[in-house]
């Protein structure tokens, strides 16, 4: 899903069929002799593999396993240095509002919301032909009053019933990385989660422009789509859901695709993973490898160097790492 690397980093052990990617977002050295590495885990399908537990990993330093014992290896909650936050973008256009099933959306989208913001900082917004999006919901953890106010979409009335897709995945894009440049946490993700019945008919946006933005995002962000309705144009919202696409030309299974979105995301976040533990050396340069192995899904590995000046005893595997949020990252896929 994404990889971004620090200057420290060596590389990544390329894949092979039925082997695991590991993907180094960021990584902390601080002493006593603490070491913490962010990354996520990808199967060869670049799927998510989520919910790993600390012993389903293996470290080795200058290429010698380190002892469970020694290192006292664990899996420190994220939300100590990092955020994650959604943005569900709604289409509001004519053809939704007008549809007779705008209960069904209010209904799946209330429970995306409420299931995402356990984990995520979520957000909702509204587009329909006009050239702006509308803020339903600011960005808030715990649901907050995300029903209410999507409640109140059920007497919606578009100012401009046509459709302005192009234009609002990238004002979407723009509300999402303003809410992540706001954050305190060192390390920020963000997901853009569009739902829409049909393509864009504003024409107000053209579709290369939204493919250069797209193009242009670094690999902190994932963009979603969620399609349902007899207009819905395949190749048009699978080039736009870079990271997932849920189509269906049933509007009845608008519920069942927004679930689908949900798990995926839900996924994607329990796939990154803050691996912490105390490294033995004392001195000197050194590479340190972080080996995944769940069980029926092939292992993968990632490199990082690292410098163990100073080090010493009393290392705390559970203290919060220091990632330093100015550090320069490279865009890479």
């Amino acid at each position: 899903m994404r990889l971004l690397s620090t200057a420290a980093l060596l590389g990544l052990v390329a894949t092979q069929a039925g082997c695991l990617t590991l993907h180094l977002v960021d990584a902390s050295v601080h002493k006593p002799s603490n070491v913490a590495v962010y990354f996520s885990v990808t199967d060869s399908s670049r799927h998510p593999v989520a919910s790993m537990t600390a012993d389903q990993f293996r470290i080795y330093e200058d290429g010698k396993v380190v002892s469970l014992f020694e290192s006292r290896q664990t899996i420190l909650n994220p939300e100590v240095a990092v955020v994650q936050d959604t943005l569900l973008l709604l289409d509001m256009s004519g053809s939704v509002t007008e549809s007779g099933r705008i209960n069904d959306l209010i209904e799946a989208a209330s429970a995306f919301t409420e299931r995402i913001s356990k984990t995520q900082v979520v957000g909702v917004a509204t587009f329909d032909g006009s050239k702006d999006i509308h803020a339903l919901t600011g960005f808030s953890a715990g649901g907050g009053n995300a029903r209410q106010s999507i409640s109140s979409l059920a007497s919606y009335k578009p100012k401009d019933p046509s459709t302005n897709l192009n234009g609002a995945v990238i004002e979407g894009l723009h509300a999402l990385q303003a809410q992540m440049a706001r954050s305190t946490q060192p390390l920020r993700m963000g997901n853009l989660v569009v739902f829409t019945d049909g393509t864009d008919h504003a024409h107000r946006v053209s579709r290369a422009d939204l493919q250069r933005a797209l193009d242009g995002l670094d690999d902190t962000i994932n963009v979603f789509v969620i399609g349902v309705g007899a207009e819905i144009d395949s190749g048009e919202l699978h080039s736009i859901g870079r990271t997932k696409t849920v189509l269906s030309r049933d509007p009845a299974k608008v519920r069942i695709a927004f679930d689908d979105i949900a798990q995926v995301v839900e996924d994607y976040g329990r796939s990154f993973y803050l691996l912490s533990y105390c490294s033995p050396a004392r001195a000197g340069e050194h590479d340190v490898e972080v080996e995944a192995r769940p069980p029926h899904k092939g292992s993968g590995r990632l490199i990082y160097h690292f410098n163990a000046a100073g080090f010493g005893p009393q290392c705390d595997p559970n203290q919060a790492p220091s990632f330093d949020v100015h550090h320069p990252r490279t865009k890479t896929r």
